[in-house]
Protein backbone atom coordinates (compact mmCIF):
# COMPACT_ATOMS: atom_id res chain seq x y z
CA UNK A 1 0.00 0.00 0.00
CA UNK A 2 1.80 3.01 -1.00
CA UNK A 3 0.73 6.47 0.54
CA UNK A 4 1.12 9.98 -1.14
CA UNK A 5 3.58 12.32 0.89
CA UNK A 6 0.54 14.33 1.40
CA UNK A 7 -1.33 11.11 3.14
CA UNK A 8 2.04 10.52 5.33
CA UNK A 9 2.01 14.51 6.09
CA UNK A 10 -1.66 13.75 7.86
CA UNK A 11 -0.62 10.50 9.31
CA UNK A 12 2.21 12.53 11.18
CA UNK A 13 0.20 14.91 12.09
CA UNK A 14 -2.32 12.99 13.60
CA UNK A 15 0.32 11.03 15.60
CA UNK A 16 1.82 14.09 16.75
CA UNK A 17 -1.53 15.88 18.09
CA UNK A 18 -2.26 12.39 20.00
CA UNK A 19 1.07 12.31 21.32
CA UNK A 20 0.80 15.54 22.53
CA UNK A 21 -2.61 14.99 24.02
CA UNK A 22 -1.35 12.26 26.00
CA UNK A 23 2.21 13.38 27.22
CA UNK A 24 0.44 16.72 28.70
CA UNK A 25 -2.93 15.38 29.71
CA UNK A 26 -1.44 12.11 31.76
CA UNK A 27 0.21 13.89 34.61
CA UNK A 28 -2.78 16.07 34.91
CA UNK A 29 -5.11 12.59 34.90
CA UNK A 30 -2.89 10.87 37.26
CA UNK A 31 -2.95 14.01 39.96
CA UNK A 32 -7.19 13.98 39.39
CA UNK A 33 -7.41 10.32 39.46
CA UNK A 34 -5.73 9.78 42.62
CA UNK A 35 -7.58 12.59 44.42
CA UNK A 36 -10.66 10.74 43.29
CA UNK A 37 -9.50 7.63 44.60
CA UNK A 38 -8.05 8.36 48.28
CA UNK A 39 -9.79 11.71 49.35
CA UNK A 40 -12.93 12.68 50.52
CA UNK A 41 -14.15 15.92 50.07
CA UNK A 42 -17.74 17.65 49.79
CA UNK A 43 -18.28 17.86 45.86
CA UNK A 44 -16.51 14.91 45.00
CA UNK A 45 -19.27 13.35 42.69
CA UNK A 46 -19.49 16.58 41.48
CA UNK A 47 -15.95 16.74 40.67
CA UNK A 48 -16.21 13.13 38.83
CA UNK A 49 -19.19 14.04 36.97
CA UNK A 50 -17.91 17.29 35.05
CA UNK A 51 -14.56 15.56 34.21
CA UNK A 52 -17.05 12.90 32.98
CA UNK A 53 -18.58 15.24 30.88
CA UNK A 54 -16.70 14.80 27.43
CA UNK A 55 -18.18 11.30 27.30
CA UNK A 56 -21.43 11.88 26.97
CA UNK A 57 -21.70 15.64 25.45
CA UNK A 58 -21.98 15.71 21.97
CA UNK A 59 -18.15 16.72 20.84
CA UNK A 60 -19.56 19.59 18.60
CA UNK A 61 -20.58 20.79 22.56
CA UNK A 62 -16.71 20.43 23.61
CA UNK A 63 -15.54 22.20 20.72
CA UNK A 64 -18.07 25.34 20.89
CA UNK A 65 -17.21 25.50 24.39
CA UNK A 66 -13.15 25.55 23.62
CA UNK A 67 -13.30 27.83 20.59
CA UNK A 68 -15.40 30.18 23.20
CA UNK A 69 -12.67 30.09 25.78
CA UNK A 70 -9.59 29.37 24.07
CA UNK A 71 -10.42 31.08 20.65
CA UNK A 72 -8.76 34.31 19.87
CA UNK A 73 -10.85 36.88 21.64
CA UNK A 74 -11.96 34.45 24.18
CA UNK A 75 -11.06 35.25 28.15
CA UNK A 76 -8.32 32.82 28.20
CA UNK A 77 -7.23 32.62 24.20
CA UNK A 78 -6.99 36.67 24.08
CA UNK A 79 -4.69 36.47 27.17
CA UNK A 80 -2.77 33.39 26.40
CA UNK A 81 -1.77 35.28 22.72
CA UNK A 82 -0.07 38.05 24.52
CA UNK A 83 2.50 35.46 25.62
CA UNK A 84 2.67 33.99 21.97
CA UNK A 85 0.43 31.14 22.21
CA UNK A 86 -2.33 30.29 20.29
CA UNK A 87 -4.57 27.46 20.09
CA UNK A 88 -7.71 28.02 17.65
CA UNK A 89 -7.43 26.84 14.10
CA UNK A 90 -3.56 25.29 15.21
CA UNK A 91 -2.28 22.00 15.88
CA UNK A 92 -2.05 22.53 19.52
CA UNK A 93 -5.66 23.41 19.42
CA UNK A 94 -6.17 20.19 18.09
CA UNK A 95 -4.09 18.87 20.77
CA UNK A 96 -5.84 20.72 23.70
CA UNK A 97 -9.27 19.16 21.75
CA UNK A 98 -7.78 15.45 21.69
CA UNK A 99 -6.07 15.85 25.29
CA UNK A 100 -9.67 17.04 26.57
CA UNK A 101 -11.83 14.17 24.94
CA UNK A 102 -9.56 11.04 26.07
CA UNK A 103 -9.15 12.86 29.26
CA UNK A 104 -12.06 11.06 31.19
CA UNK A 105 -10.30 7.60 29.69
CA UNK A 106 -6.92 8.17 31.92
CA UNK A 107 -9.10 9.05 34.90
CA UNK A 108 -11.12 6.06 34.73
CA UNK A 109 -8.25 4.05 34.22
CA UNK A 110 -5.64 5.32 36.39
CA UNK A 111 -8.57 5.81 39.11
CA UNK A 112 -9.70 2.06 39.59
CA UNK A 113 -5.96 1.23 39.25
CA UNK A 114 -5.51 3.20 42.50
CA UNK A 115 -8.42 1.95 44.30
CA UNK A 116 -6.88 -1.82 43.77
CA UNK A 117 -3.77 -0.74 44.97
CA UNK A 118 -3.41 -1.98 49.00
CA UNK A 119 -2.89 0.94 50.77
CA UNK A 120 -1.98 -1.81 53.60
CA UNK A 121 1.31 -1.42 51.20
CA UNK A 122 1.39 1.80 52.22
CA UNK A 123 0.51 2.08 55.69
CA UNK A 124 3.47 -0.22 56.33
CA UNK A 125 6.34 2.00 54.61
CA UNK A 126 4.59 4.77 56.97
CA UNK A 127 5.41 3.14 59.85
CA UNK A 128 8.65 2.44 58.45
CA UNK A 129 8.83 6.73 58.29
CA UNK A 130 8.52 7.10 54.36
CA UNK A 131 7.62 10.66 53.60
CA UNK A 132 3.75 10.60 51.50
CA UNK A 133 5.98 11.49 48.42
CA UNK A 134 8.25 8.43 48.92
CA UNK A 135 5.38 6.54 49.43
CA UNK A 136 3.44 7.66 46.37
CA UNK A 137 6.22 7.18 44.08
CA UNK A 138 8.05 4.17 45.08
CA UNK A 139 4.41 2.07 45.99
CA UNK A 140 1.24 3.46 45.04
CA UNK A 141 2.89 4.37 41.25
CA UNK A 142 4.39 1.07 40.41
CA UNK A 143 1.51 -0.78 41.62
CA UNK A 144 -0.74 1.53 39.46
CA UNK A 145 1.33 1.50 36.40
CA UNK A 146 -0.39 -0.71 34.04
CA UNK A 147 -3.71 1.26 34.59
CA UNK A 148 -1.88 5.05 33.96
CA UNK A 149 -0.20 2.77 30.91
CA UNK A 150 -3.84 1.47 30.24
CA UNK A 151 -5.49 5.14 29.98
CA UNK A 152 -2.06 6.32 27.78
CA UNK A 153 -3.09 4.02 25.37
CA UNK A 154 -7.21 4.37 25.28
CA UNK A 155 -6.26 8.61 25.48
CA UNK A 156 -3.97 7.84 22.32
CA UNK A 157 -6.23 6.03 20.58
CA UNK A 158 -9.22 8.23 21.52
CA UNK A 159 -7.39 11.56 20.38
CA UNK A 160 -6.38 9.18 16.49
CA UNK A 161 -10.26 9.37 16.15
CA UNK A 162 -11.55 12.51 17.58
CA UNK A 163 -13.47 14.24 14.75
CA UNK A 164 -16.44 16.18 16.46
CA UNK A 165 -14.69 18.25 18.94
CA UNK A 166 -11.39 19.13 16.74
CA UNK A 167 -13.36 20.32 13.55
CA UNK A 168 -15.52 22.80 15.87
CA UNK A 169 -12.58 24.43 17.32
CA UNK A 170 -9.86 24.23 14.92
CA UNK A 171 -11.07 23.88 11.59
CA UNK A 172 -9.82 21.29 8.74
CA UNK A 173 -6.69 23.33 8.20
CA UNK A 174 -4.41 20.80 5.42
CA UNK A 175 -1.17 20.59 7.20
CA UNK A 176 -1.94 22.66 9.84
CA UNK A 177 -4.91 20.68 11.95
CA UNK A 178 -6.10 17.78 9.32
CA UNK A 179 -6.03 14.70 11.07
CA UNK A 180 -7.33 11.62 10.03
CA UNK A 181 -10.69 11.81 10.62
CA UNK A 182 -10.92 15.21 9.24
CA UNK A 183 -8.76 13.67 6.51
CA UNK A 184 -10.86 11.00 5.34
CA UNK A 185 -14.08 12.73 6.02
CA UNK A 186 -12.93 15.80 3.70
CA UNK A 187 -11.73 12.73 1.16
CA UNK A 188 -15.38 11.30 1.27
CA UNK A 189 -16.67 14.92 0.34
CA UNK A 190 -14.28 15.03 -3.10
CA UNK A 191 -14.47 13.07 -6.31
CA UNK A 192 -12.51 10.72 -6.66
CA UNK A 193 -11.34 10.39 -3.01
CA UNK A 194 -12.54 7.10 -2.18
CA UNK A 195 -8.97 5.45 -2.63
CA UNK A 196 -7.26 7.97 -0.65
CA UNK A 197 -10.11 7.78 2.18
CA UNK A 198 -9.83 3.90 2.60
CA UNK A 199 -6.14 3.72 2.61
CA UNK A 200 -6.10 6.41 5.87
CA UNK A 201 -9.34 4.31 7.32
CA UNK A 202 -6.86 0.94 6.71
CA UNK A 203 -4.30 2.83 8.82
CA UNK A 204 -6.73 4.28 11.31
CA UNK A 205 -8.16 1.42 12.10
CA UNK A 206 -4.73 -0.90 12.39
CA UNK A 207 -3.50 1.44 14.90
CA UNK A 208 -7.06 1.77 16.70
CA UNK A 209 -7.16 -2.17 16.85
CA UNK A 210 -3.34 -2.10 18.46
CA UNK A 211 -3.92 0.56 20.59
CA UNK A 212 -7.11 -0.95 22.13
CA UNK A 213 -5.67 -4.41 22.22
CA UNK A 214 -2.34 -3.10 24.09
CA UNK A 215 -4.81 -1.15 26.49
CA UNK A 216 -6.66 -5.14 27.42
CA UNK A 217 -3.22 -6.75 27.84
CA UNK A 218 -1.89 -4.13 30.39
CA UNK A 219 -5.55 -4.12 32.46
CA UNK A 220 -5.43 -8.48 32.12
CA UNK A 221 -1.62 -7.87 34.03
CA UNK A 222 -2.97 -5.19 36.37
CA UNK A 223 -5.39 -7.51 37.43
CA UNK A 224 -3.04 -10.45 37.78
CA UNK A 225 -0.37 -8.44 39.72
CA UNK A 226 -2.98 -7.18 42.13
CA UNK A 227 -3.96 -11.10 42.47
CA UNK A 228 -0.20 -11.95 43.59
CA UNK A 229 0.19 -8.80 45.69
Amino acid sequence: MMLSSAELEIIGLSLKVATTAVLFGLPLGIGTAWVLARCQFPGRSLLSGVIHLPLVLPPVVTGYVLLLLFGRTGPIGSWLETFGVRFAFDWTGAALAAGIMGFPLVVRSVRLAFEMADPGLERAAETLGAAPAMRFLTITLPLALPGILAGGVLAFAKALGEFGATITFVSSIPGETRTLPLAIYSLTQMPGGEAAAFRLVLISTIVSILALVASEVLARRMSVSQVRS
